[in-house]
């Protein structure tokens, strides 16, 4: 399965969320899920950001290699699994063809769900940064608990938002 995080410069929540949800699929012995993340105003290239290395640091991630890419069409084709931000970030997936693969993390997995926007802490202090590594961490792995459910692997639905 591959997933994908999207915030809107992928440095701060995104690259968090991808290291977060690689550390807990390889906790929970689930090599075949893939992660990765880009940003709906993304500038190629750029470093995760300050407050994001030091939180992973804190946590045993690594953010030091993580680049920020542009979400384009073809890395929203190329996934399975897409879990956005807040709901401008989903309305950009949706628009580049993600419709029927791409939630709001916070309301993962039922679609058209009122979830609220995970908070970005782009230029705010370390504990900030804590918070939002919080969230992240407890959303994903409310995630992994509904992807471990039969019927829910590989994209699968069940239940009343199947279809």
């Amino acid at each position: 399965m591959k997933m994908l995080f999207v915030c809107t410069g992928n440095t701060c929540r995104s690259p968090m969320a991808e290291a977060i949800a690689r550390k807990i699929a390889i906790e929970r012995g689930m090599p075949d899920v893939d992660v990765a993340s880009a940003g709906t105003s993304a500038w190629d290239g750029a470093p995760a950001s300050d407050g994001a290395l030091l939180v992973a640091m804190e946590r045993n991630m690594d953010l030091g290699s993580h680049r920020s890419q542009q979400l384009t069409r073809a890395l929203v084709q190329g996934s399975d699994l897409i879990l956005a931000m807040g709901a401008h970030h989903l309305e950009r997936v949706e628009a580049l063809g993600g419709a029927g693969k791409a939630y709001l993390l916070t309301a993962y997995p039922a679609r058209g769900a009122t979830g609220r926007a995970v908070s970005d802490p782009v230029g705010a202090d370390l504990m900030v940064y804590r918070a939002t590594a919080d969230e992240l961490e407890t959303e994903i792995r409310r995630v992994f608990d509904r992807l471990a459910l039969p019927g829910m692997h590989r994209g699968e639905r069940s239940g009343p938002d199947a279809g």
